[in-house]
């Protein structure tokens, strides 16, 4: 059986990955790590975080993996160049491939981007996109109910609309052309934010970054899966299954998704 892809995030979120890298590359084999037990990582100091990082990321090395997705944005803006430094295998995040899109889209160079509460107070994307271009105005703002929608499968209705409009309201004016997902649990509310933000402006899927730089890694490294027929994916979780197999079935829509408990590190 071929080496497969490695995904960990916090939680539940990091779904949104694996499923747009099963659409990019449905060959390939891929384990996925949810650490539900320690759930959310924003609340940590940075080296406990790191050290989950480590943890987990060893866990997935003993499945032998062939390269390694944090799919998180806690995880990404802390860990990953200590993680890429510590481990012996390609290492990659979630921040810099939606920086990377989003300075690619913008023409008026002002962009603005919506996160968690931890992920928006971290400045991680406003110092991921000026690393790349240092000339581009980030706006951001915290949107932290939009978790509580996707996971509630309230995803395109009057409330998430609503929702919607109240988040989004302080973009009016500041004359962004691209807003950047900065949520793994985003891309379920790409719809009614699409709609509320008008035609003329991008939206940049994380996720779906996040896998188009999997593929480009794997290519150049020419280690692309070359099995017949869909890759085999595996689900493992540090607390309780139940509620990830039943939130998860919103996120991954066709792929179907049994979990397993196990334990890593402190958990």
């Amino acid at each position: 059986m071929q080496k497969a892809i490695g995904i960990f995030d916090s939680g539940i979120g990091g779904l949104t990955v694996l499923k747009e890298i099963v659409a990019k590359l449905p060959q390939e084999n891929i384990i996925y790590l949810g650490d539900t037990a320690r759930v959310p990582y924003g609340i940590r100091s940075p080296e406990t975080v790191t050290r989950y990082s480590f943890e987990n990321t060893n866990f997935l090395l003993a499945q032998e993996i062939k390269m390694l997705v944090i799919a998180c944005n806690t995880a990404s803006a802390i860990s990953l160049e200590a993680v890429k430094k510590e481990f012996p295998l390609p290492v990659i995040g979630v921040l810099e491939p939606g920086a990377r899109a989003a300075v690619d889209a913008t023409r008026t160079r002002r962009v603005g981007v919506i996160g968690t509460e931890a992920t928006i107070g971290s400045g991680a994307y406003e110092k991921a996109i000026r690393r790349i271009a240092p000339e581009v105005v980030v706006h951001s703002h915290a949107c932290p109910l939009f978790v509580s929608l996707a996971e509630e499968g309230w995803t395109d209705n009057d409330v998430a609309a609503l929702v919607a409009e109240k988040y989004l309201a302080p973009f009016r004016g500041m004359d962004i052309d691209t807003l950047v997902l900065g949520c793994t649990h985003y891309p379920l509310l790409k719809q009614v934010i699409a709609r509320v933000v008008g035609p003329g402006i991008t939206l940049i899927d994380s996720a779906m970054e996040t896998a188009k730089e999997v593929a480009q890694v794997l290519d150049r490294l020419k280690w692309k899966g070359n099995g017949q027929g869909a890759g085999a994916r595996k689900f493992f979780v540090t607390d309780s299954p139940s509620r990830f197999e039943a939130i998860g079935k919103r996120f991954l829509g066709s792929i179907s998704l049994a979990a397993e408990q196990v334990r890593v590190g402190g958990t």
